[in-house]
């Protein structure tokens, strides 16, 4: 029978497409380091002073992150970009770090992990105002049921409706810090990379937290316990460096819609390592706020997100 008779025919291989990548295990991996923040500083301010232990992990994270972008031979920032990466390093870098620290001397970590959970609906909104968006009208009423429901949570176990702990507004003051800070960052990281604009952040800020951390030790020398000093150690090397290279490499493999929702899990984690680690106990309160919270938070985030964005590819080094 000829090769070209009508009898045979030639079938072609079936080729699979490769299957997508996902970057879902990288992000958790990142929100797990992160969950540990808010627990472990609320282990070393026991010991060791807010001033010391806000500015002198961001000093650890800055001689890791010099070392990092020496080694990698990384171009310098241009320009109105040195602007942006101050933005970045007051959010992230100085004001949530120095925020927290001063809050928890005097509030549960459990409680501050619920007040934080707003971070991930803030620093959407953030992005929706640096990027003039036009969300749908549920983004912003879920936006403001979550706050509500942190600022009614916050005020309850302070005492009562309308009374806020001075913890609480360092709190707030911290999800500001730090949803400026991420919505900044993710912007100029399209255009330094991800974990590169974080290091250039904690470089910017490195003379700052140099001379708080001086400060701090010369007011007080720290004088913390093993585990204090371990938790410094994690919060240095971990919570403000490592954590972001696993953070923000689940977010460049993406998909980034469905990676940036894992950080809703983060808040639960810390109120469970609160009750493991520290042996709080988990108030009625606490986990009703914290789900209200979450779900505010989840269904905003998710109200946000255009479909044709989270389906665009995305190349290592771009950030939410």
């Amino acid at each position: 029978m000829r090769d070209n008779s009508s009898a045979t025919a030639v079938i072609a291989p079936m080729i699979l497409p490769p299957r997508r990548p996902t970057g879902l295990w990288w992000g958790l991996l990142g929100v797990v380091a992160f969950s540990f923040t808010v627990p472990f500083t609320r282990v070393a301010v026991d010991g060791l002073t807010p001033l010391f232990l806000g500015s002198g992990r961001a000093v650890i994270a800055g001689i890791l992150a010099i070392l990092a972008l020496t080694l990698t031979r990384q171009r310098f920032p241009r320009g109105l970009q040195w602007g942006r990466i101050a933005v970045v390093a007051g959010g992230i870098v100085i004001g949530f770090p120095l925020l927290t620290s001063f809050a928890l001397t005097s509030a549960p970590a459990s409680h501050g992990a619920v007040v934080i959970a707003l971070l991930p609906a803030a620093t959407a909104t953030m992005a929706v105002l640096r990027t003039r968006e036009r969300p749908r009208a549920v983004f912003w009423i879920l936006t403001v049921a979550g706050a509500a429901a942190a600022i009614t949570f916050a005020s309850m176990q302070s005492g009562g409706v309308g009374q806020l702990h001075w913890a609480d507004l360092l709190f707030f003051g911290a999800v500001a810090a730090a949803a400026i800070g991420y919505a900044e960052g993710g912007l100029l990281a399209r255009e330094l990379g991800a974990w590169q604009t974080v290091s250039w952040a904690l470089v910017l800020a490195f003379p700052v937290m140099v001379f708080l951390t001086v400060s701090a030790i010369a007011e007080q020398p720290p004088a913390g316990t093993p585990a204090q000093w371990a938790a410094f150690a994690y919060l240095g090397v971990v919570s403000m460096f490592l954590g972001f290279f696993a953070w923000y490499r689940g977010l460049a493999i993406g998909p980034m819609a469905q990676v940036s929702q894992v950080q809703l899990v983060q808040p639960v984690l810390s109120i469970c390592w609160a009750g493991l680690l520290l042996g709080e106990s988990l108030t009625w309160t606490t986990i009703v706020g914290g789900v209200a919270v979450i779900l505010c938070a989840g269904i905003a985030v998710r109200a946000r997100l255009n479909p044709a964005e989270s389906a665009r590819p995305i190349k290592y080094g771009d950030s939410a």
